[in-house]
C-alpha cells in the first residue's frame, strides 16, 4: 500500500512543486529574451523577495501537511476542517499585508537588494517587484491549496491548475513584450494574474458540495494558527535559507563576475529551482506519509517509507542530472541567446548543479521525517545548514581558489556536507552505522508496538477475510486475550473486510487494496482499515431501511471508539476496542 501511495503522490507533489518556480522560469526566458541581459540581473536581484512570498506559503503548506496528517492520521475530520479554515483565514491576511509592504516600500526594497539608487538595474527591479507582488495572495493561496488537493485525492485538478497557470503566463508575458511594452512591471504582473488563475481552478473544487473540506469562519481560531507555523517553521526555515542564500550569492557572484556574474547566477538558480521540482515532490511526500505513518506508531511503514524515497532519489536524481548535463546548453540559450562569457558560465554552473540533485533528494525525505516525529529542531538545523551555511561558505571559499568557477560549486557542495552531517550525527546519537536496522529514523525505543503485538494482512478476496479473521483471533488468544474479545475482533474484520470486498471491489471490477491492521496496546486494541475503493464512511453511514448494514452498526456498537476520514484517494478506519483479561469468557 505505501509503495503505492508514493508513486500516485510523487508525480503530483512534483507537479505541485512547479506552481512557484515554472512562471518564474518562464518570466526570466522572457525576460532574457527580450528585454536583455540587464534585466535578467535585475530580476536576479529581486529573487530574495519573490522568495520571501515563497517563504511564507511554504512554511503553511508544510504545517498543513504536518498538523492534517496528524488529524487526519487519529481520524478527526473535524479537527482537519478547522486546518482548513484557519488556514485560509490566515492566508489571505499575511498575503495582503506582504503585498502592501513591497507595493508601498519598493524603491527602498530594490536598494536593499544591492540595485543601487539610480539608473536601468535599479528602475527595472524596483518595477519587478511592483508587478509581482500584486500577486502574493495568488501566488501564496495557490501554494497552500496544494496540500488540501493532494489530501482530497484531486490530483487531476493540481495539474489542471498548473497548466492553468503555465498558459496564462505564457500568453501574458507574450503580450507584455510584444503588444503593450509594459517592461519589467508587465513580467512581474503576467505571473501574479498567473497565479490568480491557478487558485481559481483549485477553488472550484473547494466551494463545490463534494468537497472534503470546508471553510468554516467559526473554525478559525488561535491555537489551529500557531499549531499551523509551529508545525510549519521547518520549511519556513528551509526558504528563509533560500533566501538568505541568494541575497548572499548574489554579493559573491557581483563582487567577481560583476553583472554578468548575478545574471549567470539568476539562470543557473531559476532553472535550479524547477530542476528541484523532483527533490521538493520527494519531500512533500515524505511530510504527509511520514504524519499519517508516525501518529499510526508504524516503525516499519517509515522504514519502507523512507527506503522508497532514497531508491527514488536515486532515479530522478540520475535522470534530471543527465538532462542538465547533456541539454545544458540548449537551456541556457532559452535565456542568453547570444554567445559571451555570460552564456558560458550559465552552462558551466548548470551542469555542476547537476551533481547535487541525489543527495539533495534524500536530505529532503529524511529531514521531513525528522519534522514529524518531534525532532523539528532537527529538521530547522539541518535547512539552515543544508539552505545556507554550508553552500555559501563553500561558495566563498572555493572562490578564493578557483574564481568564478567555485561559486557553482555551491548547491553540490552545500547538499554532501549537509549529507554527511545527518550521518555523523545519527552515528553520534545512536551508535550505529545510519543505516543499520533503521538508525537514521531516530525513533524512541517504545514508539509503535513491538512486531509480536501487531498483526497486518492485505486483503484480496473473501477467503482472505475469513483467514484473516481466524488469524486474528488466534493472534489475540495468544496475546493472553479472552474468547469474547478475540470473538469480537474476528467479526470487525468480518464484517467490515466483507462489506469493501463486495460493496467496493466488485462495484467496478477494477483491481483494488485492503489492508488490516491490529495492534495490541497495554489497555485496548487498535483495528485500522485502509482501503483505495470509492468513498464510504460507516462511521456515520444512516441505514434505509432496518435490515441495512447491520454488521456495521453491530461493529460501531462494540467499538469503544471509531474515526473515519478520507484522504489521498483512502477510505481510513480506525476502531479502538477495549482489551480484557484471559480468564474473561
Amino acid at each position: 500500500m505505501i509503495r503505492k501511495l508514493v508513486r500516485q503522490m510523487l508525480a503530483a507533489q512534483i507537479f505541485s512543486a512547479l506552481t512557484v518556480s515554472l512562471c518564474l522560469l518562464i518570466d526570466n526566458i522572457m525576460i532574457g529574451r527580450f528585454l536583455g541581459e540587464q534585466a535578467i540581473a535585475a530580476y536576479g536581484l529581486a529573487n530574495p523577495l519573490l522568495l520571501a512570498i515563497g517563504a511564507l506559503g511554504s512554511l503553511l503548506a508544510a504545517g498543513i501537511q504536518v498538523a492534517c496528517g496528524k488529524s487526519l492520521g487519529k481520524g478527526s475530520q473535524e479537527e482537519t476542517n478547522a486546518g482548513f479554515s484557519s488556514a485560509v483565514a490566515v492566508t489571505a491576511g499575511v498575503s495582503l499585508l506582504f503585498m502592501a509592504v513591497v507595493l508601498i516600500f519598493r524603491s527602498p526594497l530594490a536598494q536593499a537588494m544591492g540595485a543601487g539608487n539610480s539608473g536601468g538595474l535599479f528602475e527595472q527591479t524596483r518595477d519587478y517587484l511592483a508587478g509581482f507582488s500584486i500577486g502574493a495572495p495568488g501566488s501564496m493561496g495557490a501554494l497552500v491549496l496544494v496540500p488540501f488537493m493532494q489530501m482530497a485525492g484531486q490530483s487531476g485538478l493540481l495539474i489542471a491548475a498548473v497548466l492553468g497557470m503555465t498558459v496564462t503566463d505564457i500568453a501574458l508575458d507574450l503580450l507584455n513584450v510584444l503588444v503593450f511594452h509594459g517592461g519589467m512591471f508587465g513580467m512581474g504582473l503576467a505571473s501574479a494574474i498567473s497565479y490568480y488563475v491557478a487558485m481559481a481552478i483549485g477553488a472550484f473544487y473547494f466551494l463545490s458540495k463534494r468537497s472534503v473540506f470546508h471553510f468554516s469562519a467559526r473554525q478559525v481560531s488561535r491555537r489551529k494558527i500557531a499549531e499551523l507555523f509551529s508545525s510549519g517553521i521547518p520549511a519556513g526555515f528551509n526558504m528563509a535559507s533560500s533566501v538568505i542564500l541568494v541575497f548572499l550569492m548574489n554579493r559573491i557572484v557581483r563582487d567577481i563576475g560583476g553583472q554578468s556574474g548575478v545574471a549567470a547566477f539568476t539562470v543557473i538558480s531559476t532553472f535550479g529551482n524547477s530542476a528541484n521540482c523532483i527533490t521538493t515532490g520527494i519531500g512533500g511526500v515524505s511530510l504527509t506519509l511520514s504524519g499519517i505513518l508516525f501518529n499510526e506508531e508504524d516503525r516499519s511503514g517509515l522504514k519502507e517509507l523512507i527506503r522508497l524515497l532514497c531508491r527514488y532519489a536515486v532515479v530522478l536524481g540520475l535522470a534530471m542530472g543527465a538532462v542538465l548535463l547533456i541539454f545544458a546548453p540548449a537551456f541556457v540559450s532559452l535565456f542568453i541567446p547570444e554567445s559571451g562569457p555570460t552564456r558560458d558560465m550559465a552552462i558551466l554552473g548548470m551542469r555542476i548543479f547537476a551533481a547535487g540533485l541525489i543527495p539533495c533528494c534524500i536530505n529532503n525525505a529524511v529531514k521531513n521525517m525528522y519534522q514529524v516525529s518531534g525532532r523539528a529542531w532537527l529538521t530547522e538545523g539541518i535547512c539552515l545548514l543544508e539552505g545556507a551555511i554550508f553552500p555559501v561558505a563553500a561558495a566563498f571559499i572555493l572562490t578564493r581558489f578557483m574564481g568564478i568557477t567555485g561559486a557553482w560549486l555551491y548547491f553540490a557542495a552545500g547538499e554532501l556536507l549537509a549529507l554527511c552531517f545527518i550521518g555523523l550525527y545519527v552515528r553520534l546519537k545512536t551508535g550505529k552505522a545510519p543505516w543499520a536496522d533503521g538508525a537514521y529514523l531516530l525513533l524512541k525505543p517504545d514508539f509503535g508496538v513491538t512486531p509480536d503485538n501487531l498483526l497486518e494482512k492485505d486483503i484480496a478476496s473473501m477467503a482472505d477475510v475469513t483467514a484473516a479473521a481466524r488469524e486474528a483471533e488466534a493472534f489475540c488468544l495468544s496475546r493472553g486475550q479472552g474468547a469474547r474479545i478475540g470473538n469480537h475482533i474476528a467479526l470487525c474484520i468480518e464484517e467490515m473486510a466483507s462489506n469493501t470486498i463486495q460493496h467496493g471491489f466488485e462495484k467496478d471490477r477494477k483491481e483494488h487494496h485492503l489492508s488490516v491492521r491490529v495492534l495490541c496496546k497495554p489497555e485496548h486494541w487498535v483495528l485500522r482499515f485502509r482501503d483505495d475503493c470509492g468513498a464510504f464512511d460507516p462511521v456515520h453511514y444512516v441505514p434505509e431501511g432496518e435490515n441495512d448494514a447491520l454488521g456495521i452498526r453491530l461493529v460501531m456498537a462494540m467499538a469503544q471508539e471509531a474515526n473515519y476520514t478520507y484522504s489521498l484517494n483512502l477510505n481510513n478506519l480506525m476502531l479502538k476496542l477495549p482489551g480484557e483479561s484471559a480468564g474473561e469468557q
